[in-house]
C-alpha cells in the first residue's frame, strides 16, 4: 500500500469556509479518505475534514509562499542589504556578497555609476 503524504489530523478551533468543489475533486477526496482509512485502520468519517490538512501541507511545501511570508513578516527596518548605505558599509567592513545577492542588489539599486560614493 502506498504511503500517503497526509499526516495525523489535529483537532483545532475551526473557521467556517463554504466552497463548492468540482465533482471530480470531490470523488478524488472521497477516494483519498477511503485509502487513508484503510492505511491507518481508522475511518476518516467526513472526507471534507481532509481539506484543511491538505491545504496546510500544500502551503508548507510551497517554497515561494514561505519566502514571501517570511519577507512580509520582517520588520520594515529589515535585516540584510536593504539600503545602499548598508551595502557599502558591509562591503567596507569586509563582508562579501554571493553572486545572487550582488545581482539582486545591483538590479534594485541601479548601475554603480548612478550611485554616489561615500
Amino acid at each position: 500500500m502506498p504511503k500517503l503524504k497526509l499526516g495525523a489530523i489535529e483537532d483545532d478551533k475551526p473557521v467556517k469556509v463554504t466552497h463548492e468543489l468540482p465533482a471530480s475533486i470531490h470523488r478524488d477526496l472521497v477516494a483519498y479518505a477511503d485509502i487513508l482509512s484503510k492505511e491507518r485502520g481508522q475511518p476518516v468519517g467526513d472526507p471534507a475534514k481532509l481539506i484543511a490538512p491538505m491545504l496546510e501541507r500544500f502551503m508548507a511545501a510551497d517554497r515561494s509562499f514561505r519566502k514571501a511570508r517570511r519577507q512580509r513578516q520582517r520588520p520594515s527596518g529589515g535585516v540584510g542589504w536593504r539600503s545602499e548605505s548598508n551595502l557599502r558599509k558591509a562591503t567596507r567592513a569586509g563582508f562579501s556578497l554571493s553572486a545572487r545577492q550582488y545581482a539582486e542588489n545591483s538590479k534594485r539599486l541601479g548601475p554603480a555609476s548612478s550611485r554616489s560614493s561615500q
